[in-house]
């Protein structure tokens, strides 16, 4: 990984951390409404940003009630999540689709976290799943415009591999 990739995720994974703590009272609870879940949609437009999403939900689980297991299922999630639509994407190249599917992985997903909360905080498995997938599906349907369009202007690709 070459200096500019370590500083670009660095500088993503801070952003969810600062993002997700300025709403933390529902970022780690049964509707897991994290505003930094839209960063997700960044591997759609290049690969090389998986690793400041993945540090930066390590990092923000490391403040969660539910301690080790949002740093275990969270994490899981995200590297679950993201390495199937980087797969996805060796085979679909159109972005509107990719990060249509990307919300949708995310947010049957959530399934890992509604797990991870009945364990840990002993809550319904069905209405978690529900609640978790409602509060990622409303952050990552509002991100598909506002990503595409951010880099419409952008390029995060560009930005990425540029020198």
């Amino acid at each position: 990984m070459n200096i500019k990739t370590l500083t670009v995720n660095a500088i993503i994974a801070a952003a969810y951390v600062a993002l997700s703590l300025v709403a933390a009272p529902i970022a780690f609870s049964n509707i897991q409404f994290r505003i930094p879940e839209i960063f997700n949609h960044l591997v759609v437009f290049n690969t090389k940003y998986f690793y400041g999403i993945v540090l930066g939900v390590f990092l923000t689980n490391l403040f969660s009630p539910t301690g080790v297991y949002d740093l275990t299922f969270g994490v899981a999630h995200s590297v679950l999540s993201l390495g199937f639509v980087m797969f996805l994407a060796m085979f679909i190249k159109h972005q509107l689709t990719l990060l249509v599917i990307n919300t949708i992985v995310f947010t049957f997903n959530m399934f890992i976290i509604a797990y991870q909360l009945y364990m840990a905080a002993d809550l319904p498995f069905l209405l978690t799943w529900l609640t978790t997938a409602a509060g990622e599906f409303g952050i990552m349907a509002v991100g598909i415009p506002i990503m595409y369009m951010l880099n419409k202007k952008l390029n995060f690709n560009e930005l990425m591999e540029r020198h």
